[in-house]
């Protein structure tokens, strides 16, 4: 958004279609799905043209800040080598959408950044915000940048005029049209102290990041697939063998599967139904017969009562309780 903002592309445009909006994006407690971050993005690309380095400039905004309690994990880490494995370690809690693997080769730390499973109308973008992520976040561990070793890509090499946006952010050119995409550190760099290295600090981040990955992972998986396509369907719910058909599996794999997740398809049937009905009852203020149709039921009367039990009430006396 912020990137878009000061290319003076309107945040409308941005937000076109992503089920987002201004007010939602100030609030801490909107979780923002990566789906909709896509959505944003691609608008963005559209909106500014699939530029190269169009991607470095949005990754040159993260700052350690950015990412929260991550940050501060990275941030009181003892030495870069120890930053790096907590942030691989917990990278589902970042804004990465990109597969990122640590691993030590010769005299290098290599960071390979894997933009395979990503749409190909944003992959050089991602890429690019992902990998110039990297550079800024080490940046702010040390207040001065390390040296890299190197920097590869695996996109064409752009023009000219556009290479110096490259060499601006890593400090050396990269490699284009390489194998895979990674950065890379000299290994003696490694064992660096950090600057702002505190053991309790980190021990308490630590147990925050696990307590959010234990949540993430609850709310993902094939309970979170479903919740999705179940949402996307609210008027016209899908059964479960529809679901299972457009995830790959049999209904009875689906079943087993939701139930190791310790849920199960009508579970999670109602607990959309009800998440939903909320919303429309309260922010929304819509009479309740609506709220039935959207919600997929024949009947008012059916949806009232799944609704009593739900909430022990009715959705009328509910609201009234509620906006009291």
């Amino acid at each position: 958004m912020r990137l878009g903002e000061q290319r003076g592309v309107d945040p409308a445009v941005c937000l076109r279609g992503s089920g987002l909006d201004l007010d939602g994006l100030v609030d801490p407690q909107r979780m923002v799905r990566a789906s909709q971050e896509l959505v944003v993005i691609r608008n963005l690309i559209r909106a500014l043209g699939a530029e190269p380095g169009l991607g470095l400039e949005a990754g040159s905004m993260f700052r350690l800040s950015s990412y929260g309690i991550w940050g501060f994990a990275l941030l009181s880490s003892p030495t870069l080598r120890s930053a790096i494995d907590v942030a691989l370690q917990f990278l589902d809690l970042t804004f990465a959408f990109c597969d990122i693997e640590g691993r030590t080769v010769g005299q290098e730390l290599q960071l390979a950044v894997a933009g395979t499973r990503l749409p190909t109308d944003s992959e050089r973008f991602l890429v690019e915000r992902d990998i110039a992520g990297v550079q800024t976040i080490q940046r702010d561990l040390f207040v001065e940048p390390l040296p890299l070793a190197r920097v590869a890509l695996t996109f064409p090499t752009p023009a000219e005029h556009s290479l110096d946006r490259y060499r601006r952010m890593f400090g050396v050119q990269p490699q284009f049209g390489a194998r895979e995409n990674l950065i890379a550190f000299p290994v003696e760099l490694l064992d660096r102290p950090l600057p702002q290295a505190n053991e309790v600090t980190r021990a308490m981040a630590l147990g925050q990041l696990r307590d959010l990955l234990t949540d993430r992972l609850a709310r993902t998986g094939l309970a979170g697939q479903v919740r999705d396509i179940l949402l996307s369907r609210l008027g016209d719910p899908p059964s479960a063998s529809m679901v299972a058909a457009q995830l790959h599996v049999s209904e009875r794999t689906l079943r087993e599967r939701l139930a190791e997740e310790g849920t199960s398809f009508r579970a999670l049937h109602d607990e959309i139904r009800e998440r939903v009905a909320e919303e429309l009852l309260v922010k929304g203020n819509l009479p309740v017969a609506e709220v039935s149709e959207r919600l997929g039921y024949i009947e008012v009367s059916s949806f009232s009562q799944a609704f009593r039990r739900w909430k022990g009430m009715g959705p009328r006396a509910w609201r009234n309780s509620i906006t009291a």
